[in-house]
Order: structure tokens, then sequence, then C-alpha cells
């Protein structure tokens, strides 16, 4: 199973993986572990990350960023309309209502959705990371900002889909890094102290989130969330942006806004410059060259001067603090730490807003680029059974408070009951009761519409079905099960209907009972005439149980099939009859706007897969023709250096003239040809140079074989030297066995000397009279008829029996007087009998040597 984590930004993205070792921020093709959030479409193929990032000026229009805000987003929206006035690309209306992306892809136009564009940048972070750990990549955790309402998350989970990846988790951005900066921490105070508060200030390209979190030993929860979700980098990127478009309208006389492609580029330095900035306080220059019509603009800032401008944009560092510090209701003192992250933190204006507020130095010790993805990684990797992470739980918090809406069963008008409040524990379940004749609608709504940063605060409708009255007539007892999942999406996940009957006399001992008691004067509880709902029961789920149960949660639809189990039983004072209860599921029927069908979504993912096909076939015939280009530019070089004198006069005229040929011809009608015209190409020019290079390469290695087989011959001539004189080392090996190594030696040695006097006689621009691999082949062979024979090793020793040792003869060379007992206690040393004498004297003799 792969643990990978996404940070998918606005502007860049970032992948972590859980390897042995730890979480590691792995890097792309370039070697750069930032991949930018760009994609750019061309007549043959699709650019994503670095590759696309450097088309934004030469194909504008194709090249598409910042589509990340526009996730569940209406075309009409007023954000979109906003936005529409800044994007190089075109927006368009599509069927669904959502917005589409306007591009010319494979030359003819198209029009992606968000969640097709999504789709492909997720597609490559799947690939780059599938690279990195060397094996498929399907599960992941991906990170989305606080403030992504349902129709946002759902949109990115279906991204996801498209891309083959299993999202176990939607994390928020602040959550994941409250993760990444706690599971490591071992000074946590333990469940029963006062938790440690830490605040988490994540300022990016785009957005603006702040969160405050309690951290107990092995636990983490999130006590609030804040949030400006259009206050970011870009922001300050904007005022210089304007600043000098007014200054070379005034001192250029240039319209910079009206040329895209001069305005990108004015972005793109502007941003460069405002990172400047924050490291050097002095005047700093901008200057582009070739800017507008031919002329170059150059202009000066500081930060001082930079800061000024930013006077209005600074003071709304404030309010989402401010906002959070009400909510919590956490006085400063209590506060442990404020941990910031984000590119636009690195600010020193912002630093210092953010320290005066919380009276509190800021604290850098998170990567501030690369926190949410490793926290990310860290949670995928509790998810995972496949690695084992020490115990740390997760509470997160709904950001937005969410009611649900119904009709009355006998007045006009609609119950209303807040099922999950502002700053909710999630993920989390509640069970509520309705007592209902007929099918009814839930609705959901988030709570309070000014606080959105979405237009539609509508969630969806939930109908139940199949609802019936009781045999009586009387209402039915529906329980709803509604929750908030592990991705921060509201969810009716399920609803029974409850009958009940009175059990047979004959059976009432097989039924195990309970007592229930429906409390009708909760606090939460809503009574009409004839329909009741209470909140009959809430849980918290844990993230792996809410994992495995609800994993496919996005699609909405309970099971319908029914089943029988006991429930609590209603207990009479009078008789107490026993009561077999009945528990029935019920379809629940799901409206959620600007969801996908099953059916685009599909096409969707077919779509990508053709569009990998393709980006890979593309790849391969560029890589053919790249080919032809490179060996076309090495082998010209060397025919006039290592390869000169390696080919004759007239082959070498006819061989760099075909170079030139081809050269001519990639630049002319060969610049967009199939990839098997490359190829052909390729292996023509081969069949000239392939043997200048193959001559070449014999020329320098055949005096090494010829060295190898010499030395052989020598170590092997040693060897009959050394038998002739008797070396004891060989004295066991044949006579005629070494005639035969002496046979193949002076065999070998006369073939060494007459291919070696014949090569030397032979021009270097012809063909070699001896290859390499015949002299490889020689040593080889060589090698395999005298190495057994010469290697023989000796045989081996027989040991001598205990008791021959004890009665053994005097060995007179070494001094070695063996006797036996009867001998050493007195007398002279009898005759050695035949039992007492050595089997074998060579080897006794031997073994005493």
């Amino acid at each position: 199973m792969s643990v990978v984590g996404f940070d998918v930004g606005f502007q860049n993205c970032y992948i972590a993986v859980a390897r042995s070792g730890g979480i590691e921020t792995i890097a792309n093709e370039y070697s750069d572990r930032c991949t930018p959030a760009y994609i750019s479409l061309g007549p043959k193929s699709r650019a994503v990350g670095a590759a696309a990032k450097i088309q934004i000026v030469t194909n504008a229009k194709n090249t598409i960023q910042g589509f990340k805000r526009l996730h569940g987003r209406a075309f009409d929206d007023p954000f979109v309309q906003t936005e529409k006035s800044r994007l190089a690309y075109e927006l368009q209306n599509i069927p669904s209502g959502s917005v589409g992306i306007k591009v010319h892809y494979l030359n003819e136009e198209r029009v992606f959705a968000v969640e097709q564009i999504m789709g492909m940048l997720l597609s490559k972070l799947k690939e780059t990371s599938e690279n990195a750990l060397k094996k498929p990549v399907t599960d992941c955790v991906i990170s989305v900002p606080s403030f992504f309402t349902d129709v946002e998350r759902r949109s990115m989970i279906s991204a996801a889909k498209i891309a083959g990846l299993n999202c176990l988790r939607l994390m928020n951005d602040t959550t994941a890094v409250a993760l990444a900066y706690g599971i490591y921490k071992q000074d946590l105070p333990t469940p029963e102290e006062k938790p440690r508060n830490v605040v988490f200030v994540d300022m990016g390209h785009s957005a603006y989130q702040v969160s405050i979190c309690a951290f107990n030993k092995g636990k983490l929860k999130v006590l609030g969330t804040a949030f400006d979700p259009h206050f970011g980098g870009r922001n300050f990127d904007e005022v210089l942006v304007d600043y000098f478009c007014d200054q070379f309208k005034t001192k250029y006389k240039l319209n910079v806004k009206a040329n895209v492609r001069a305005l990108i580029r004015l972005h793109q330095e502007c941003e460069k410059l405002k990172k400047l900035m924050s490291a050097n306080a002095s005047d700093l220059p901008l200057n582009i060259e070739c800017f507008m019509n031919d002329i170059d603009v150059s202009g000066r800032m500081n930060r001082v001067q930079f800061e000024e401008f930013c006077t209005a944009l600074l003071s709304r560092v404030e309010a989402p603090l401010k906002s959070i510090v009400e909510q919590v209701k956490l006085p400063f003192e209590d506060i442990y730490s404020v941990e910031i992250l984000g590119g636009a933190t690195r600010s020193p204006a912002v630093k210092e807003r953010i320290a005066k507020f919380f009276h509190k130095e800021v604290s850098t010790t998170l990567n501030a680029d690369e926190a949410v993805a490793r926290g990310c990684a860290l949670q995928c990797a509790i998810l995972s059974p496949a690695f084992k992470v020490r115990e740390f739980s997760i509470t997160d918090v709904a950001p937005f408070p969410i009611t649900l809406k119904w009709k009355n069963s006998t007045e006009e008008g609609l119950g209303e009951y807040e099922v999950f409040s502002k700053n909710h524990p999630t993920p989390f379940s509640k069970v509520i009761t309705f007592y209902k004749k007929e099918p009814f609608d839930l609705d959901a709504f988030y709570s309070n519409p000014r606080e959105l940063y979405y237009p539609d605060s509508k969630i969806g409708r939930f109908t139940v079905q199949n609802v019936t009255p009781q045999n009586d007539g009387e209402c039915s007892k529906v329980k709803v099960k509604v929750r908030v999942n592990i991705h921060g999406i509201f969810n009716v996940s399920s609803a029974s209907l409850i009958e009940k009957q009175k059990a047979d006399s004959g059976q009432i001992d097989d039924v195990p009972m309970e007592t229930e008691q429906l409390s009708r004067d909760t606090a939460n509880a809503k009574i009409d005439d004839q329909g009741t709902m209470q909140v009959d029961q809430e849980e918290v789920h844990s993230q792996q149980k809410d994992q495995n149960e609800e994993q496919n949660d996005v699609s909405q639809i309970p099971s319908t099939d029914s089943e029988e189990k006991n429930d609590p039983a209603v207990e009479s004072k009078d008789q107490k009859p026993k009561i077999k209860v009945k528990s029935v599921e019920l379809v629940i029927k799901s409206e959620l706007p600007k969801q996908l069908v099953q059916d685009h979504l599909n096409n969707y993912i077919e779509n990508e897969g053709k569009m990998i096909m393709q980006d890979k076939l593309e790849k391969e015939r560029i890589d053919a023709k790249n080919a032809v280009e490179e060996y076309v530019y090495e082998i010209r070089d060397k025919l006039c250096g290592l390869y000169e004198k390696f080919i004759n006069e007239a082959d070498k005229q006819k061989f760099t003239q075909l170079l030139e040929d081809t050269e001519n011809w990639l630049y002319e009608d060969g610049e967009d040809q199939p990839k098997q015209v490359y190829i052909d190409k390729l292996n023509d020019l081969k069949n000239l140079g392939q043997p200048v290079q193959d001559r070449y390469k014999e020329h320098e290695e055949r005096p090494k074989a010829f060295d190898e087989l010499g030395k052989k011959i020598q170590l092997f001539m040693k060897t009959i030297d050394a038998f002739k004189n008797k070396d004891e080392n060989y004295e066991h090996i044949d006579a005629a066995e070494m005639a035969k190594v002496e046979k193949n030696v002076s065999s070998s040695m006369e073939w060494m000397n007459n291919r070696m006097i014949a090569q030397n006689n032979q021009m270097v621009f012809q063909d070699p009279i001896v290859k390499v691999a015949e002299i490889i082949n020689k040593v080889k062979e060589l090698e395999s008829t005298c190495d057994p024979i010469v290697n023989k090793p000796k045989p081996k020793v027989e040991p001598l029996p205990e008791k021959d040792k004890a009665n053994g003869p005097l060995h007179e060379e070494s001094g070695i007087d063996l006797k036996p007992e009867s001998a050493a206690a007195g007398g002279d040393n009898p005759k050695p009998t035949e039992q007492q004498k050595p089997v074998e004297t060579r080897n006794t003799e031997m073994e005493v040597d």
C-alpha cells in the first residue's frame, strides 16, 4: 500500500512519502521538490508542472493556472466573474452550470471541467511519486483549505478519481500542519494535564488560514479555525504590478494591461522582486528586456516604500486572528507558541503584525513550504496498515454550522434544527429520530450564509423514501443518521424504520428485550402535531472506523436490504408486554448541487487515460527525433577528432554530406514527422557511422585484451616450468595432463602472435583482422582447459587411528618419539608388529612434515 501525501496549493504542489526512515519530501524530474500547479495544452500533448510554467508567456491562452479557486463554482458565480478578468485563458459555461476552461488541444477547441484539469495535475503528482517509490501509487491523502465547502470537497474527490487515486482523506491544510508539528513532540502534556495550545498561521499564494490546536500526548484537537480565502501573497504581487503599470505608462507610454504576455512577464518579475525585498531593505531594481514593442523597461522599489503601498492589505492580517481568539475564548497567556508557514509569511511586515497581535515572537520551526505535505503523508501512514505509527488521534472541526430543514406534517412551514454548530468536532455522527407517516425531505444548509465564502448556502436535499404509517395509523419512528465524514463532507448516511409488534406468546421467552426510554423533553427536541424529531444519539468515530465504514460515503446511497434486529422495547407499566422490533433500512435519494454525474465522471476518467497515452506516444516521438539530432551532432564532432583516422577520405565525405542533409531536414521537412520516420533516419546514419565507431572501439580495447591473454599464457608457462622442475606443489598432477596444458598454451601463443602481426599490418580505417570478442573467447577457452588441471587439489591426508598414533614408530625426521605405554613404563623398545605399522608411509611422513 502506498503512503503518499499531496499538498495541492493554489500555485505550487509538494509530495511527501513515508519510507522506513520517516517522512520524505520527494523531488520531480527537475530535481525540484516544488511542482508548479500549471497545465499547458498544445497541438500534440500536454505539459504539466515546471514544463508548463515555462510556456506561460509563449502559450498564454492554453496554459492554465489558478484553477483550484474554481472548484465547485458556477460560471455565473460573482467570484468567477471577478477572477475571469485576471486570467489569460478563457472560461466558459458548461451544461451542468459549472465553470469550464476553453483551450486548444490537439488542434481543436476543447472545454475541460475544473475536475479534469485538477485530475491532470494529480496524475502528474502520482507519476512523480511512483517514480520515487518504484511502485504503483493509489492510496493518498490530499490537502484542501479549511474553508472549502461540501461542493468544493466533492469536486476535489472527483478529480482524484479521474487521476486514478483513492483519496483516504481530504485533510485541512492547518490540520495537516498541526499533525506534522505534534506527532514528533516528546514533551507533550499527558491526557490528564492541561493541553498545550499552539496557533498555526498559514498564508499562501491565494488564501490565509489560522487555526488553534490543543495538544496532549498522542492527541490533537483542533479548537477552531478562521480564514480569509481571498487574501494571500498574490495580493501583494498585484500592488507591485499596479505600481509599475502606472510607472511604465507614464515613463514609456506603454499600456501594459492591454497586453496579456507583457502583463504575465510583469507578474513574474514583481513576484521575484517581492521575495528579494523580504530579505533586503535597500533599493532593488526591476529590469525587463524587450518588454513591449522592443522596449526595455526598468524601475526601482524598496521595502519601506512597498510596505507603505500595502498598508491596507496588511490591516487584513489581524481580522482572522481576532476572529479565532473570539471563537476559542483563549487568553494569550495560554498560547504556547505561534507557528507560521506559507510563502507570504516570509514578509517581515506580516511577521511583525502576527507577533504584535499575540504579544509573542512567531516561531518558524516548521518548513514553511513542505509542512502540509508532510502532515498529509503522516495521516496516510496512520490510515495505512503497511506502516506502524505511534498512536495519535486527530479531531478536526466543522468550519461552518450546518442546519437541517424539513416540512412539518400538518402545518405549513418548516421544522429546523442545527445539527452541527461552528467548530463542532469532526468526524462526527448523530442519530436523529423523526415520527412520520410518509416519505419526507431533509434539506441541509450552512446556517450562516454571511460567514460563507460561497454564494450558495445549500448543501443538498436528502429524501427518505418508503416511510409508511404504523398498523394503527400512527406515525412511524424513523431513525436518521447524519454525519460529517472524514473528508469534512456532510451526508445523511442512513435511515431506518422502526416497526414494533407484539410478539406471539409462545415466542416471548425467545426474544431478548431491553427497555427504551424516549425522552420527549430533551433540550434539542423539535415537536409538531404529528411529527417529532429528537436527537437520539451522538458519537465520535475514530479515523480508522470512519474510513472503513464510509470510504464510499460520497455516493450517498445506503443499502436497501431489510433485516430484522432486536431493538429496545417499550414496556407498559401494567401488563409489561414483550415487543418484537423490526428495523427496516430505508432508501435515501440525494440531490447534491454541482455533483458530477457518474456517467460524466466515467467519461472524464476515460479521457484522462487517452490523454496520458497521447502524452506517452508524443514523448516517444520527441525522444526519437532528439536521438537523431543528438547522433548528428555527436558523430560529426568526432569525425574531426576521435574517429578521424578510422574512416577513409571518400567515406568521410559521403558520411559528412549525409549528416549535413539530415540536419537540414530536421529543421525543415523533418520538424514534425512520425516516430518511425526518425527511427529509419537514425538507422540510415548508423549504417555508415557504426563501423567507424566499432573500429575505434576495437582499436582502444584490443591491446587490453591481448595483454590479458598474454598474462594468462605466461602464468601457465610458469606452472609448466615448475612441474618440470619437480615442484612439490604440482607433483600430484599427471604428466599427460600437464602435456595437454603445454600444448594449449603453445597453440594460444602461436595464435596470438599471428593475429598481432596480421593486425599490425592492417590500416586502422580497415575492418580489424581480430576482434576483441575473439580474444576474450580465446582467454576463456584457455582458462576452461588449463585451470582445472593446474589447480587440481592435492589428495587429502588420511588421519591415523588413535591406536596407531599411540603405538606409532619413531619419526626420526622430526625427533618425535612415540612410545607405547608399556615401553614408557620401563624396558626396551619392542619391535613394532605388523599391526602397528603405518598404513601409508608417504602420508605419515607428509603429516609429520
